[in-house]
């Protein structure tokens, strides 16, 4: 859609011969499929075939001076040549660089392409697993503007949700450090995925920072000396949970 967009808008000022080269031809969402016909119907060339190669070697008089594409037309099962003016590649759209920085300063997951990733495609799409934290427009994948304007008010209604509660709530399934048992190993600090737990060098021990811990229980099985146990969901209450499903199985 974006070479769509920028052909119709070449086409439009400047009335040029537009060639467009593609391998699948896909238009999704709300009239998108009518405006792939409007560039049909202002003469567009839509060659389907990867370019090969742009040189400016030319065979021919009326390429002299010109750009020139070689391509494979798969439509018709030939290779072309075919003189230009100018050529603008249509380029992929990545993550920005420091992503992975930001992803750990604000404890947020990322995809498989090394965009932010919201904490349920369907149930919470502009949301993250770290509650404050909104994702709106390409930083949560490639967008167009509708989808982005239609992001940006979701993520905006819920920060404003959450400013006009006046209050925050906090989970009460979170993890703690018996202090008394912490060897300060600093193991938790290094496997904590929300950077909820700190080092305190004064007292030598890690402590949990409650309004950041999500109980996810990451720190309580990595911890060596067993000192962090999760509150509302310890061992001993698993096991529990367990052995009454089996006796009701039984």
């Amino acid at each position: 859609m974006y070479s769509l967009k920028l052909a119709h808008m070449v086409k439009d000022h400047t009335g040029a011969r537009v060639y467009n080269f593609y391998i699948d031809m896909r238009t999704p969402g709300k009239s998108y499929e009518e405006f792939y016909n409007k560039l049909l119907e202002e003469e567009v060339h839509f060659i389907r075939g990867r370019v090969a190669e742009v040189t400016d070697w030319a065979i021919k008089p009326e390429e002299d001076g010109k750009l020139i594409i070689r391509v494979e037309d798969t439509m018709v099962g030939t290779v072309r040549r075919i003189p230009v003016d100018m050529v603008i590649l249509s380029t992929g759209l990545e993550p920005q660089r420091d992503a992975a920085q930001v992803a750990t300063l604000f404890g947020i997951s990322r995809s498989a392409e090394g965009f932010f990733a919201e904490a349920h495609p369907k149930l919470r799409p502009v949301e993250t697993n770290t509650d404050g934290v909104f994702l709106a427009g390409c930083a949560q994948g490639p967008r167009d503007v509708p989808d982005t304007v239609a992001h940006a008010g979701a993520a905006a209604s819920m920060a404003l949700a959450m400013l006009n509660k006046g209050e925050v709530t906090i989970s009460p399934a979170i993890a703690s450090v018996d202090e008394k048992l912490c060897s300060a190993c600093k193991t938790c600090l290094s496997v904590c995925p929300y950077s909820a737990i700190s080092y305190i060098a004064d007292a030598n021990v890690a402590r949990v920072n409650d309004a950041l811990c999500k109980g996810c229980g990451t720190c309580v099985a990595a911890c060596p000396a067993g000192a962090i146990r999760g509150r509302h969901f310890t061992d001993e209450q698993i096991l529990a949970q367990i052995e009454g499903l089996l006796r009701d199985v039984n």
